[in-house]
């Protein structure tokens, strides 16, 4: 690989670029970075020069991660990790022309998120134990992603100063640093306040930390942890297939606009920069609409 500087420098010239200019979270980086290796390890691993690979190798390389079972869509992200890697070298001035430049984004079937029903959600928001630490603490992270639609990545990353009980609002860092409030709701309110005043002190221990959920030693929360609770209740209350945290932002979407909120505003509170991201939640909310009206009307 030929580059003006090694390669470990210009990666991580690129890296700096992706968190300074475009503001990205720790996440997505980490997820640039995990697609950039594979497509490293190929490159090293067929002894092609990252300057002047063509359109056949790249195909190769799409049709190697096709061999895998990919998903479409997990396809499609690292094609556009790599697209703009070669778009930092193009600007950059280290390669002439992109090779990238004419290869296609594998495009994948549109699905509509399945939220919870109302009633599942109440029986998933009912099924921690309340009597335990561990239990309440869990039951204050559930009725906190419903009233509010946030992230599994945000609620994980929530500091205690992040959250404001006598206005009753979070502060949510969200993809691209971008900032919002979003209220929390009386019942939500006071789970947290509880929380904070008799519960986490337990789970801290002797520790000191800043994060607001934190997990039985001590330390902030992961994705997998929360995924284990959200399946683990999910099981006991018999609501399969097991969902995924997501659909508990699905869930919040769907339940507003089906009780009468404004598109624009679930947009705000979800944190959509884009309101067509938001507009899937419609139809969501016009099938049960259709469900409805033919199992009630006569002529349905």
């Amino acid at each position: 690989m030929k580059f003006k500087g090694s390669k470990d420098e210009i990666v991580t010239a690129f890296f700096y670029g992706l968190k300074l200019e475009k503001g990205l979270s720790k996440n997505t980086i980490e997820s640039y970075q995990s697609d950039l290796n594979q497509y490293f390890s190929f490159i090293d691993i067929h002894k092609l020069d990252i300057l002047l690979i063509n359109e056949i190798e790249i195909q190769n390389f799409i049709k190697q991660l096709r061999i895998t079972n990919l998903a479409t869509k997990s396809i499609a992200r690292k094609l556009s990790s790599i697209k703009q890697f070669y778009l930092y070298l193009l600007k950059s001035k280290l390669i002439k022309t992109n090779p990238f430049a004419n290869i296609n984004q594998p495009k994948s079937p549109s699905s509509i998120p399945k939220p919870l029903s109302e009633m599942q959600i109440e029986q998933l928001l009912s099924s921690p134990d309340e009597k335990t630490i561990l239990g309440y603490r869990d039951k204050t992270m559930f009725e906190l992603m419903y009233a509010t639609g946030i992230r599994v990545s945000e609620i994980i990353q929530l500091s205690i100063m992040q959250v404001n009980l006598n206005q009753g609002v979070i502060k949510v860092n969200g993809k691209g640093e971008k900032e919002r409030l979003i209220p929390i709701g009386e019942y939500a309110s006071d789970y947290l306040q509880e929380y904070l005043i008799s519960k986490r002190s337990y789970l801290l221990k002797t520790k000191q930390s800043n994060y607001l959920f934190l997990s039985n030693r001590g330390t902030n929360m992961t994705r997998q942890t929360f995924w284990h609770c959200v399946k683990k209740y999910a099981s006991i209350c018999g609501i399969y297939p097991l969902p995924s945290p997501h659909m508990l932002r699905h869930s919040f979407a769907t339940h507003l606009l089906n009780h009468g909120a404004d598109l624009r505003v679930v947009q705000m509170l979800l944190g959509h920069s884009n309101i067509s991201t938001t507009q899937i939640y419609t139809l969501v909310a016009k099938e049960k609409l259709k469900k409805i009206h033919q199992k009630h009307h006569p002529r349905g």
